[in-house]
């Protein structure tokens, strides 16, 4: 990995976890992001896992900045060590050149919120798939636009800093179509809203895709302005 990328996508995670008010949250974000396991994390720091437990629970006070700094180091190391899949995919976003006709919005959260929450917000419809679950971001995405212009790769993008979020895809007929391009990617969402639908009118294979692959899919009628406007509103 280039040194220069390598620092970039480093002070964005120190920076996002410092800068948090749940900083813990936001280093176990981070972890799971990267999908390394607290028992690897403290042997390669060299400290007990309870360490790493207390610091994301809150229990001990919040880690400094070089402290946060290492932690970071060692999550790339790790990754670098490996296959690199998680770095290429973070450093990707960096620089995701995605057109705004593609991606009409995109929030990140420094501290997870209720999808329960979220989804009521914006008047969704369950179709599919648990609703106690929580999410670190957003991203709406023109769902026809992004289907004709992004390759595989670029359509991971849309991701934001974390899959642990909501890809709501607009004006959609069926649903169908979104679904299948999650499907052929490698990354998953968290939830999945359909906009500009009813319940009655969601393909069947929607709800199989997304058993499928665990992904909770809801509905929602209400206007896509109106979706952004609120959801800017909102300071969860």
């Amino acid at each position: 990995m280039k040194s220069g990328l390598r620092n970039q996508l480093a002070e964005k995670m120190a920076g996002e976890i410092t800068l948090s008010d749940s900083p813990g949250l936001a280093l176990k974000k981070w972890r799971q992001n990267f999908e390394i396991a607290p028992g690897v994390l403290s042997d390669r720091l060299g400290v007990s896992p309870s360490v790493i437990s207390d610091y994301e629970s809150g229990r001990r006070k919040s880690p400094g900045t070089a402290v946060v700094g290492k932690i970071v180091d060692t999550l790339i190391s790790i990754d670098e060590e490996s296959d690199g899949k998680h770095i290429n995919k973070f450093t990707s976003m960096l620089f995701s050149g995605v057109d705004d006709d593609v991606i009409l919005d995109i929030h990140e959260y420094t501290n997870p919120v209720a999808l329960a929450t979220f989804t009521e917000a914006i008047k969704c419809t369950l179709l599919c798939g648990p609703m106690d679950q929580t999410i670190f971001g957003y991203t709406v995405v023109n769902s026809l636009n992004a289907i004709l212009q992004l390759s595989a790769e670029e359509f991971n993008r849309i991701y934001g800093w974390s899959t642990e979020r909501a890809l709501i895809f607009t004006s959609v007929s069926t649903g169908k179509s979104p679904m299948v391009a999650i499907r052929v990617t490698a990354f998953k969402p968290r939830c999945v809203i359909l906009q500009g639908i009813d319940a009655e009118n969601v393909h069947p294979f929607v709800i199989k895709m997304a058993d499928r692959d665990h992904i909770t899919v809801l509905c929602t009628e209400m206007d896509i302005n109106k979706i952004v406007s609120t959801l800017r509103e909102k300071e969860w």
